[in-house]
């Protein structure tokens, strides 16, 4: 079978692999589409905390179900389906609280022994399974990964006021977490990035406002819209320098700082006023399963994330669709690389 295969920095090339044999409680899916993710960018782009060339892109898939292990019972051939990509090793501290995501020992596509899902077989544990409704496109299926995310993100804040919420950088994940915010109440919601696409979107998914951090004052106008006492919670969805100290600056005291974006550079952070108004800062990795279950939901549930997808590649165009996230000559949300 065809994969897309990140060979060295800034190259991809389609490489024929072997089809995954697949192990009795496991399935085999016919990939119809994969989401090109912020890790993959990492991964092109040489900066990937631990996955390093080669290896097969992705990790957010949809397809169709072509073949059973002979021990999976909940699903059938032809079945619509996404998947939770990572597996923990079942026995550590975390795994048994249900945190596969902070597993120590976790695997996911793209890692040894799991394949990537820019292929056109993908195996999968039935375990990881989630079942798309009928009426679910497979790119909005694709994206019950990233929203998973977005509802991570907002579920591990523990601050109770839901007055506002500014989040810094309205990239994929800003604007899933915008979309999740909206659904669980929060009032006024601020939104920052550098690119007016990205702004007029996060607008048209009902942000109160949407700036422009080079040019505008961000925590002047937080200040201005919660009646000088800023927000209650801050998601740090970016990663330019000074943005920890501006997310610190919007936040009101014993407010809350979420950090999703996955900033694999050293930042300058002047932790002094987190100290001063006792705000508590956490971090976000990916997703719990109760996470995934929500995403799901709200999918299958007729959540229309259609606008979020602005590209469409195919499996050939990878090299193109890793580009176009990484140069940013277009008007980007989300690329998806089709396959078949």
């Amino acid at each position: 079978m065809k994969a897309a295969v990140v060979t060295a920095t800034g190259r991809v090339e389609i490489q024929d692999v072997e089809t995954p044999a697949i192990k009795d409680d496991e399935v085999l899916i016919k990939v119809k589409t994969a989401g090109v993710c912020g890790s993959d960018l990492h991964v092109f782009q040489g900066t990937h905390a631990f996955r390093k060339p080669p290896v097969v892109l992705g990790h957010e898939v949809a397809g169709d179900i072509v073949k059973l292990g002979k021990n999976v019972k909940k699903f059938k051939l032809g079945d619509r389906v996404t998947v939770e990509p990572h597996l923990g090793c079942g026995v550590c501290e975390f795994c048994k609280q249900g945190l596969v995501n902070i597993c120590n020992n976790k695997s996911a596509p793209g890692t040894a022994g799991w394949i990537g899902t820019f292929v056109e077989y993908f195996n999968a544990p039935e375990k990881t399974l989630y079942k798309l409704d009928d009426k679910v496109s497979y790119e909005e299926g694709t994206l019950i990964e990233p929203l998973a995310v977005a509802v991570h993100a907002l579920t591990r804040a523990s601050v109770k006021g839901r007055d506002c919420l500014v989040i810094l950088g309205a990239g994929t994940i800003g604007l899933l977490v915008l979309v999740v915010a909206r659904q669980m109440g929060f009032k006024t919601i601020i939104c920052t990035d550098t690119a007016p696409f990205n702004r007029e979107m996060s607008l048209k998914l009902g942000a109160a406002a949407a700036l422009n951090p080079l040019s505008e004052d961000v925590i002047a106008k937080t200040r201005e819209l919660t009646n000088g006492r800023g927000a209650d919670l801050a998601i740090v969805a970016a990663g330019a320098d000074g943005i920890l100290d501006q997310a610190s600056a919007c936040v009101r005291k014993r407010g809350e700082i979420g950090l999703v974006a996955m900033i694999t550079k050293k930042i300058p952070f002047y932790c002094y006023s987190v100290v001063f108004n006792e705000q508590n800062l956490y971090g976000a990795m990916t997703y719990e399963t109760s996470d995934f279950v929500k995403a799901t939901e709200l999918i299958n549930g007729g959540l229309d994330l259609s606008a979020f997808v602005t590209q469409k590649r195919s499996l050939e165009q990878s090299q193109e669709a890793l580009e176009i996230l990484s140069q940013k000559k277009e008007n980007v949300i989300k690329v998806i690389v089709t396959v078949g």
